[in-house]
């Protein structure tokens, strides 16, 4: 007998709660929804069915019907998740919206709910008007989301990836063979510092002839840095085809047309370049250039122009183009070469202020690199390049070349500063900047200042021999009058030449004693001001010693002290003598934590041994003299010994150790730094002090013999 048929509903199986966008606060929405029936209870098997002996209580908040939809959502029922679920219901809305008449003929299902979701988020609409809003909201996507408050950000658009040689110049199927050809080498020429160089070419190239299709080269730094330049430099040299790049490796394709014979595959490629640079001549010649389609910006191409006029470039460059004048190959001497004539303008300062420094730091960290230098010498051909640079560039960038040996940024930027007479304002392991200064001149505005001023010169000179021509006139009319008698032509000419040559030696003199005793005023001067703010400096330095001084009170000796026989003191002295452990005492002097650390000792045994750099006498005894006191024992000896002395102390018979709060009256280890290093301070400037006094009294001494020789010589 078959079992009856199971019911498909269950009466207690409750229906599911509307969506919370039915709820909101449009009463048009909540009307115009369609009633959900009860389900029935044979509708639901008995499986599914929940049987519960306690119906659920009626809910009288109606605000947690939301519940079940923001569970699930990162935030919970916050204001941010409201946002984000209403943001999603508008990319929906714009990207495919239904149509009035498609809304008001369905009644039930998805259209229904998301016509009463859209009804709900956004205000009614006239028939005719939302296609007009849709083409505005597509144009401008952030419209909706603004008129809303919320923020909207934009993903900034990559550029373009441009296509490879290797995927213009191969078919598709063969760059996959080729791809999976190169996962499995295994080695790989090594590209170092200096770059692709011959050898690693050899090396490509060595591999392509014994039968390889491709060869594989590892980059290091710096040419790491733009393996898209990395992969042009192998192309450029050897003529092959990248056709993979896998982290720091390019995979180079030897190409199908690869000549096995070495002196074949040179003869084809030094052919190919001819053939390349007689069409490039032919192109330039008859104006076919314009067929090609001009690449880089116009900034970029009048700096490829520029650089063209400067020499060669250097290939092998590890940053993005323009590639830089290889300074290397230019000419180590120039004939009649000279460091370019410098005039300042009126009024203006030649040396660079704090702001004009940065400012143009700030410039040159824009601007391309125009040398790439990999010598420390011979620089000529390099200067000349930079003195052309500098008549259309206020700033002139080289860069040091990375894997040559022996290569000193600081003497390039020696030698280049003294051949241009340019300011360097950056130097560093990578690159030398050089400003040309406010006083350049370009070369043919130079050679005119120096042609005007030679002139100005010559007028000078002849204007000076026509004034000294008229004085000597009127000196020999005026000397022949108030002469009585003077004799032949022959002594008049010998007295006029020793008056003459006497004056011109007096004066000289004169001049020579008059610059003599202004400069040691001057000298005299300055040395007494230096002397005033040493003392002053003096003064600020007893004033800390004061301070410190003031927080530190010596014990006081005790008058009750014990007595030791002689052979006593020769027993612990030669106890003293024998001790390992012992106390060092340093710059710090006694303070709190040396005279502590004695204590420890004497914890364990009776004698401390306490050595002491110091020198002189006086500050020994005084230091032995002073630990006796502070530590309360008794000061057995002072030995000498090799670089230093031993001050031996005996703790006494009725030794107690102290409580440590009864050295608060010494200074701390930090304050016994600051006492020594004022100390030592003080000490120097006094020593600075009498030489500065010295050099005053040998320059006042100068001074009077110098007044001396002046009142002497005056008539």
């Amino acid at each position: 007998m078959a079992p009856p048929p199971l019911p498909l509903f269950s009466p207690s199986l409750k229906a599911p709660p509307p969506p919370p966008w039915l709820h909101g606060s449009s009463t048009q929405s909540r009307d115009s929804a369609p009633p959900v029936p009860p389900l029935p209870a044979e509708a639901t098997p008995s499986k599914f069915r929940i049987d519960s002996p306690k119906p659920a209580p009626a809910r009288k908040n109606t605000k947690t019907a939301a519940k079940p939809l923001t569970a699930g959502v990162p935030g919970g029922r916050t204001h941010r998740a409201v946002l984000g679920i209403i943001r999603r219901v508008r990319s929906l809305e714009l990207s495919d919206a239904p149509s009035p008449n498609s809304v008001h003929t369905s009644n039930s299902g998805a259209a229904a709910a998301a016509f009463h979701l859209t009804i709900e988020l956004s205000p009614p609409r006239e028939p005719g008007q939302y296609v007009v809003e849709k083409e505005k909201s597509r144009a401008v996507p952030w419209a909706a989301a603004r008129d809303e408050g919320l923020k909207v950000a934009l993903r900034r658009e990559k550029k373009p990836r441009e296509p490879t040689r290797a995927e213009t110049e191969l078919e598709t199927h063969e760059l996959h063979r080729l791809r999976r050809l190169a996962r499995g080498i295994g080695r790989w020429a090594r590209a170092k510092k200096a770059g692709v160089t011959d050898e690693v070419v050899k090396e490509v190239r060595r591999e392509w002839a014994s039968g390889e299709e491709l060869a594989a080269v590892r980059i290091v730094e710096p040419l790491r840095r733009s393996m898209d330049r990395a992969r042009e430099i192998l192309e450029i040299k050897t003529g092959g085809l990248v056709v993979w790049t896998k982290g720091d490796m390019h995979f180079v394709y030897r190409g199908s047309k690869y000549q096995q014979n070495a002196k074949h595959s040179h003869t084809f490629l030094t052919n190919v370049h001819k053939d390349d640079a007689f069409q490039e001549n032919d192109q330039s010649i008859c104006g076919q250039k314009d067929e090609e389609p001009v690449k880089g910006t116009l900034y970029e191409r009048e700096v490829n122009r520029l650089l063209d006029t400067l020499g060669p470039r250097f290939v092998d460059w590890w940053w993005d183009t323009p590639l830089p004048v290889d300074a290397d190959l230019l000419p180590e001497f120039v004939p009649g070469f000279k460091t370019p004539y410098r005039l300042c303008p009126p009024g203006v300062r030649p040396t660079l202020a704090d702001e004009e420094l940065t400012y143009l730091r700030k410039l040159a960290r824009l601007l391309p690199t125009h040398f790439a230098l990999g010598r420390n010498t011979r620089l000529q051909g390099l200067a000349a390049a930079i003195l052309k640079l500098w008549e259309k560039s206020l700033i002139a960038k080289i860069a040091v070349k990375i894997g040559i040996q022996n290569t000193n940024n600081e003497q390039m930027a020696w030698n280049l500063k003294h051949l241009t007479g340019g300011t360097v304002i950056l130097r560093n392991k990578d690159f030398i900047i050089l400003y040309r200064g406010k006083d350049f001149l370009p070369g043919g505005v130079a050679q005119t200042v120096i042609q005007r001023e030679a002139q100005v010169h010559d007028e000078q000179v002849k204007e000076e021999e026509a004034r000294l021509k008229a004085v000597d006139s009127l000196q020999m009319v005026g000397e022949l009058s108030e002469e009585s008698s003077l004799g032949t032509f022959r002594e008049y000419q010998g007295f006029h030449a020793k008056f003459v040559h006497e004056n011109t030696e007096n004066s000289n003199t004169m001049i020579e004693l008059e610059a003599e005793k202004y400069r040691l005023e001057k000298e005299l001067k300055d040395h007494e001001w230096k002397l005033s703010v040493l003392n002053k400096k003096i003064e600020r330095s007893n004033q800390a010693l004061a301070k410190l001084h003031s927080s530190w009170s010596p014990s006081e000796q005790s008058a009750d002290r014990e007595h030791l026989t002689e052979e006593e003191k020769i027993m612990f002295r030669r106890i003293g003598r024998k001790m390992d452990g012992l106390v060092l005492l340093g710059r710090r002097g006694i303070f709190d934590g040396v005279i502590e650390e004695i204590h420890q000792h004497w914890k364990h045994k009776e004698v401390v041994k306490v050595i002491t750099k110091q020198n002189q006498t006086r500050q020994i005894m005084y230091a032995a003299s002073l630990l006796e006191v502070e530590t309360g024992g008794i000061l057995i000896a002072v030995e000498k010994l090799t670089t230093s002395h031993a001050i031996i102390l005996y703790r006494g018979k009725n030794y107690r150790r102290p409580a440590k709060s009864s050295f608060s009256n010494l200074l701390t280890k930090r304050e016994a730094l600051r006492r020594s290093i004022e100390v030592q301070r003080r000490g120097s400037m006094k020593y600075f002090v009498r030489e500065r006094q010295k050099s005053i009294l040998e320059l006042k001494r100068k001074l009077r013999y110098v007044t001396r020789q002046i009142r002497y010589r005056t008539p």
